[in-house]
């Protein structure tokens, strides 16, 4: 699975490039730029230059908060980092609806640090009960300060102590679309399409299981996981002893039942291609489920690929796959009906992970779906172009919009879908599921929802071709 991410494009300070009076970096911060950083904690510091990256399109937030930014903070500082970058960028709509209430001119367009100052004091003021509202206040101004905007010194505190003297909301027996879209911190675009597809009720599940941390899931039977897997996604080199035979890979659930899906529509598979493999874990499942087949793992991604190797090395029972890099949009040519089982999970919009990476909201737009469904399309065709006569292939996104899903598997010709439902009772009779994933199932296909199956939001669809 391939969200929209954008690579970091360095980690220098975006605080420390910009002084007071307007003066050229190389000159050194005035002193009450230097006074003003002084007053401000390193974790909070470290949350306001990551989030001036992410809104300036330099790096995800994943990435940052494992770089040189973090490097010296302790483990207190580092998780407290964590929370302030997710939280603001999970609640930045609501929390900018706030700001702009309180504001004299509620049409003014803030300079983004002292938007961004603003977002940090508001979060913490009604999203973490143990932070004292004088900390969050004073280094918001200091932030500001820091950051080269003294003259919004008074606005940010003005706005922030009528937040906190301000009663908490109540709850309304009803609201609009637009009124939860926004104390949810979702796009109105994306909520409305959500309504149309899923209902009210779904909709609502699926903005508020966005706006929550990531927990164990208890989709699965319980099974061994190795601790040093724990930070798997972000494996560089051969760190870490190998893994012991019955280990799972961490990932969510919605993502490991697409592969433990696409191992059941083959399960006497031989030749097994994940053509879209990177970081890798939905690989590690189809190897351990079908232990006598080669697998063959590409990604269009130098990068990415290299990171799952190192992944792969760590699993014993990923000793039979083989890793290339391979553009999977490209025709076969020649070599056609090369594999029995192929997993094909297309680089999307993400929209069905906005929990773990909730910056997606503020960068997507209408018009990337349909550059996305392109892209799609094409590698699905390619994919189908190697698929062996009588063989399956999965073909899913962790998006929730048509158009990247059933759009894309109605414009292919020359297959026929296979139902889930029986794929999915399987793995209930083998132990493998819990329990019934019958609400999950939509014509024939899979399809979770954050908040309502408890995972993030997939779609799989088996496929034969004819």
């Amino acid at each position: 699975m391939t969200t929209m991410k954008k690579q970091v494009q360095g980690t220098r300070s975006p605080v420390r490039g910009k002084s007071a009076a307007g003066r050229p970096a190389a000159a050194g911060p005035t002193l009450s730029v230097a006074e003003a950083r002084a007053k401000v904690s390193a974790a909070r510091l470290a949350a306001f230059e990551i989030l001036l990256l992410v809104g300036q399109g330099k790096g995800h937030s994943d990435e940052l908060l494992h770089s040189a930014l973090t490097d010296g903070l302790s483990p207190e500082d580092r998780n407290l980092t964590t929370a302030l970058v997710m939280g603001v960028l999970r609640w930045q709509i609501a929390l900018d609806a706030r700001v702009r209430g309180l504001l004299q001119r509620p049409e003014q367009k803030l300079a983004e640090p002292v938007a961004l100052a603003l977002r940090l004091g508001v979060f913490q003021l009604l999203h973490m009960d143990r932070i004292p509202a004088h900390a969050a206040l004073s280094e918001s101004v200091e932030l500001c300060r820091a950051a080269g905007e003294p003259h919004a010194t008074g606005m940010v505190n003005a706005v922030l102590r009528k937040v906190a003297a301000a009663q908490k909301p109540k709850e309304r027996s009803f609201e609009a679309t637009a009124a939860f879209a926004e104390r949810l911190g979702h796009p109105l675009w994306l909520v409305e399409r959500w309504v149309k597809a899923y209902g009210r009720e779904a909709a609502i599940q699926i903005c508020e299981a966005d706006q929550q941390e990531h927990g164990v899931g208890e989709m699965f039977v319980g099974e061994a996981v190795a601790a040093s897997e724990l930070a798997s996604d972000s494996v560089e080199g051969e760190s870490g002893a190998l893994v012991s035979a019955a280990a799972l890979p961490v990932m969510d659930d919605g993502s490991r039942l697409v592969a433990e899906l696409a191992a059941a529509a083959v399960p006497g598979a031989k030749k097994v291609w994940d053509c879209c493999a990177a970081p890798g874990g939905k690989t590690l499942i189809l190897a351990l489920r079908l232990g006598e087949a080669e697998v063959l793992a590409t990604d269009v991604s130098a990068k990415r690929l290299a990171q799952t190797q190192a992944r792969m090395r760590r699993f014993g029972y990923a000793e039979r796959v083989k890793c290339a890099v391979r553009d999977a949009s490209v025709e076969a040519g020649n070599v056609r009906g090369e594999f029995d089982l192929i997993l094909c999970d297309v680089p999307c919009s993400g929209t069905g992970t906005l929990g773990g990476n909730p910056e997606i909201r503020h960068m997507l737009k209408f018009e990337d779906l349909a550059r996305q469904a392109d892209r799609q399309k094409k590698i699905l065709q390619g994919a189908l172009g190697r698929l062996a006569e009588g063989g399956r292939l999965v073909y899913s996104t962790c998006s929730l919009e048509p158009e990247e899903c059933e759009q894309v598997v109605g414009a292919m010709k020359g297959v026929r879908r296979v139902a889930v439902d029986g794929l999915l009772e399987g793995l209930v009779a083998a132990g493998v599921l819990k329990e019934s994933m019958g609400s999950a199932v939509r014509d024939g296909a899979l399809r979770t929802l954050p908040g309502v199956h408890g995972c993030d939001g997939f779609y799989a669809v088996v496929l034969e071709r004819v």
